[in-house]
């Protein structure tokens, strides 16, 4: 597994290598307060910031992020900052793939490589999951599958998840799919999660 020298700081702690997180929050102010800050440290160091909202919130993560001194995709000809509706990621041609998407996360992740920028922080929201279209029954599947190609980078996924939306099975299950997580403000590794191949032979088994 890649290191990283600098170390990365996301609530509260401190990591040296790839990270793939749950973040559980209550409400929307909660991921700010905890995510801003992992965000502005990347911009400031130089590196890419990939993010994927609900299209309807994009122009509010704009301004915050223009507000908190971070140019936006739509102002910044290096394209540091990049912020993507669930259209133009998870739901392509209004369906969830998670073939297409897996690859599109490691195109990013080797094209910010690729463009001089030295890591890459994605911060994805996933109620896209909710959305009534076809695929999204693959969320676990994917968040699985994604262990086994983010060890080969350096890079850090976090993957947020508004509790007050997601059932509690679904969240138990997410913590199961993340090594890391954070839960109430705080990074920790996760003693619930549970390696890809086992994980999906457990799926395969429920059917």
């Amino acid at each position: 597994m890649p290191t990283n020298t600098l170390g990365v700081n996301l609530a509260g702690s401190t990591l040296r290598h790839s990270c793939h997180a749950c973040a559980l929050f209550s409400d929307l102010e909660e991921e700010y307060s905890v995510l801003m800050p992992f965000a502005l440290e990347g911009f400031e160091r130089g590196e890419k910031l990939f993010q994927v909202v609900d299209a309807q919130h994009r122009p509010e993560r704009l301004r915050r992020l223009a507000d908190a001194g971070m140019a936006s995709d739509d102002a910044d000809p290096a394209c540091q900052v990049e912020v993507r509706p669930w259209e133009a990621a998870y739901l392509r041609g209004g369906r969830f793939n998670q073939d297409a998407m897996l690859e599109l996360i490691q195109q990013a992740l080797e094209d910010s490589k690729a463009s001089g920028f030295g890591l890459t922080r994605l911060w994805a929201n996933m109620e896209w999951a909710l959305e009534k279209l076809p695929g999204v029954e693959d969320l676990l599947e994917y968040e699985t599958r994604l262990n086994r190609i983010l060890p080969q980078y350096d890079d850090f996924v976090v993957c947020t998840y508004d509790l007050s939306k997601f059932s509690a099975s679904v969240v138990v299950d997410v913590l199961r799919t993340h090594p890391w997580a954070v839960v109430g403000r705080t990074l920790q590794q996760n003693p619930f999660y549970i390696p890809p191949d086992q994980m999906l032979r457990e799926m395969r088994d429920r059917g």
